[in-house]
Protein backbone atom coordinates (compact mmCIF):
# COMPACT_ATOMS: atom_id res chain seq x y z
CA UNK A 1 0.00 0.00 0.00
CA UNK A 2 2.84 2.46 1.05
CA UNK A 3 4.55 1.70 -2.62
CA UNK A 4 0.93 2.22 -4.14
CA UNK A 5 0.89 5.61 -2.28
CA UNK A 6 4.30 6.79 -3.24
CA UNK A 7 3.48 6.24 -7.00
CA UNK A 8 0.49 7.74 -6.95
CA UNK A 9 1.92 10.84 -5.79
CA UNK A 10 4.89 10.80 -7.97
CA UNK A 11 3.00 10.01 -11.07
CA UNK A 12 0.22 13.27 -10.07
CA UNK A 13 3.62 15.13 -9.46
CA UNK A 14 5.20 14.08 -13.10
CA UNK A 15 1.10 14.90 -14.81
CA UNK A 16 1.26 18.44 -13.08
CA UNK A 17 4.41 19.19 -14.15
CA UNK A 18 4.03 18.63 -17.81
CA UNK A 19 0.89 21.01 -17.45
CA UNK A 20 2.75 23.92 -16.37
CA UNK A 21 4.28 26.19 -19.12
CA UNK A 22 7.81 26.44 -20.17
CA UNK A 23 9.92 29.18 -19.49
CA UNK A 24 9.86 32.36 -22.32
CA UNK A 25 13.00 32.11 -24.36
CA UNK A 26 12.40 35.52 -26.18
CA UNK A 27 10.92 38.78 -24.50
CA UNK A 28 10.66 41.75 -26.48
CA UNK A 29 9.35 44.89 -25.94
CA UNK A 30 7.26 46.37 -28.82
CA UNK A 31 4.62 48.73 -29.97
CA UNK A 32 1.44 47.02 -30.70
CA UNK A 33 -1.59 47.83 -32.53
CA UNK A 34 -4.78 45.20 -33.11
CA UNK A 35 -7.59 46.57 -34.66
CA UNK A 36 -10.26 44.49 -35.42
CA UNK A 37 -14.06 44.31 -35.24
CA UNK A 38 -14.50 42.90 -31.87
CA UNK A 39 -11.53 44.21 -30.30
CA UNK A 40 -9.21 47.71 -30.59
CA UNK A 41 -5.91 47.55 -28.55
CA UNK A 42 -2.60 50.15 -29.22
CA UNK A 43 -0.01 50.91 -26.79
CA UNK A 44 3.20 49.45 -25.72
CA UNK A 45 3.49 45.85 -24.65
CA UNK A 46 5.84 43.07 -24.39
CA UNK A 47 5.97 39.50 -26.60
CA UNK A 48 7.45 36.56 -24.94
CA UNK A 49 7.78 33.29 -27.06
CA UNK A 50 8.98 30.14 -26.22
CA UNK A 51 9.05 27.12 -28.36
CA UNK A 52 5.19 26.28 -27.87
CA UNK A 53 3.44 29.13 -27.01
CA UNK A 54 3.62 33.14 -27.76
CA UNK A 55 2.02 35.42 -25.31
CA UNK A 56 1.40 39.48 -26.14
CA UNK A 57 0.89 41.47 -23.51
CA UNK A 58 -0.40 45.53 -24.25
CA UNK A 59 -0.23 47.96 -21.58
CA UNK A 60 -1.08 51.55 -21.00
CA UNK A 61 -0.54 54.02 -18.40
CA UNK A 62 1.57 50.86 -16.63
CA UNK A 63 -1.49 48.84 -16.24
CA UNK A 64 -1.79 45.80 -18.15
CA UNK A 65 -4.53 46.91 -20.73
CA UNK A 66 -4.69 43.16 -22.63
CA UNK A 67 -2.84 40.02 -22.74
CA UNK A 68 -3.50 37.27 -25.51
CA UNK A 69 -1.61 33.99 -24.84
CA UNK A 70 -1.41 31.40 -28.11
CA UNK A 71 -0.59 28.22 -28.25
CA UNK A 72 -1.12 25.95 -31.13
CA UNK A 73 -4.41 23.99 -28.98
CA UNK A 74 -5.68 27.36 -27.40
CA UNK A 75 -5.89 31.08 -27.56
CA UNK A 76 -6.68 32.70 -23.74
CA UNK A 77 -7.28 35.81 -22.76
CA UNK A 78 -8.68 38.16 -19.49
CA UNK A 79 -11.23 39.31 -21.93
CA UNK A 80 -12.83 36.11 -23.03
CA UNK A 81 -12.44 32.73 -22.25
CA UNK A 82 -9.70 30.22 -23.86
CA UNK A 83 -10.89 28.72 -27.33
CA UNK A 84 -9.62 27.30 -30.12
CA UNK A 85 -7.79 28.75 -33.26
CA UNK A 86 -10.25 27.52 -35.06
CA UNK A 87 -13.08 29.26 -32.84
CA UNK A 88 -10.78 32.32 -32.25
CA UNK A 89 -10.48 33.32 -35.85
CA UNK A 90 -14.10 32.89 -36.69
CA UNK A 91 -15.16 34.70 -33.69
CA UNK A 92 -12.10 37.54 -34.04
CA UNK A 93 -10.58 37.73 -37.16
CA UNK A 94 -11.85 35.35 -40.21
CA UNK A 95 -13.02 31.90 -40.59
CA UNK A 96 -11.38 31.48 -43.46
CA UNK A 97 -7.44 32.42 -42.04
CA UNK A 98 -5.85 29.23 -41.07
CA UNK A 99 -5.54 28.32 -37.26
CA UNK A 100 -2.25 29.45 -37.32
CA UNK A 101 -2.53 32.56 -38.46
CA UNK A 102 -2.37 34.36 -34.91
CA UNK A 103 0.45 32.80 -34.02
CA UNK A 104 2.79 33.44 -36.83
CA UNK A 105 1.86 36.63 -37.10
CA UNK A 106 3.17 37.66 -33.35
CA UNK A 107 6.41 35.39 -34.41
CA UNK A 108 6.68 36.77 -37.69
CA UNK A 109 6.36 34.17 -39.77
CA UNK A 110 4.58 33.73 -43.01
CA UNK A 111 1.50 32.70 -43.14
CA UNK A 112 -0.96 30.84 -45.07
CA UNK A 113 1.62 27.91 -45.80
CA UNK A 114 3.68 30.54 -47.40
CA UNK A 115 1.57 31.57 -50.34
CA UNK A 116 2.36 34.54 -51.73
CA UNK A 117 5.42 35.00 -50.27
CA UNK A 118 8.49 37.75 -51.50
CA UNK A 119 11.48 37.52 -49.87
CA UNK A 120 13.23 40.61 -49.18
CA UNK A 121 16.53 42.09 -48.16
CA UNK A 122 15.35 42.20 -44.73
CA UNK A 123 12.11 39.87 -44.37
CA UNK A 124 8.89 39.64 -46.43
CA UNK A 125 5.31 40.27 -47.87
CA UNK A 126 2.47 38.31 -48.63
CA UNK A 127 -0.06 39.58 -51.04
CA UNK A 128 -3.19 37.08 -50.46
CA UNK A 129 -6.54 37.57 -51.83
CA UNK A 130 -9.55 35.00 -52.34
CA UNK A 131 -12.78 37.59 -53.46
CA UNK A 132 -15.49 37.75 -50.75
CA UNK A 133 -13.11 36.23 -48.29
CA UNK A 134 -10.15 38.12 -47.66
CA UNK A 135 -7.17 40.94 -49.01
CA UNK A 136 -4.31 40.37 -46.76
CA UNK A 137 -1.56 42.39 -47.40
CA UNK A 138 0.81 41.32 -45.38
CA UNK A 139 4.43 42.43 -44.45
CA UNK A 140 7.57 41.77 -42.12
CA UNK A 141 10.42 43.80 -42.45
CA UNK A 142 13.19 45.11 -40.48
CA UNK A 143 11.55 44.80 -36.92
CA UNK A 144 8.51 45.56 -37.72
CA UNK A 145 5.39 43.40 -38.92
CA UNK A 146 1.98 44.91 -40.49
CA UNK A 147 -0.91 42.52 -41.27
CA UNK A 148 -3.66 44.41 -42.65
CA UNK A 149 -7.61 43.37 -44.06
CA UNK A 150 -9.17 45.47 -45.71
CA UNK A 151 -12.41 43.27 -46.22
CA UNK A 152 -12.64 41.68 -42.56
CA UNK A 153 -11.80 45.48 -41.56
CA UNK A 154 -8.37 44.10 -39.41
CA UNK A 155 -4.79 45.59 -38.86
CA UNK A 156 -2.13 43.86 -36.83
CA UNK A 157 0.74 46.23 -36.39
CA UNK A 158 3.88 45.29 -34.50
CA UNK A 159 6.86 47.09 -34.27
CA UNK A 160 9.64 45.67 -32.11
CA UNK A 161 11.68 48.09 -30.40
Amino acid sequence: MRYFVRFLFLSLMFWLSACGSQPYLQQNSAFIVLKTPTMRYADQGFIYENPNEVKAEIYGSGQALFSLRMTPERICSGQFSCMSPKRFNAQMLSAYYPEDTIMHIFRGKPIFNGKGLRKKRNGFTQKLIDRDKYHIEYTVLNNETVFRDTINHILIKIKRL
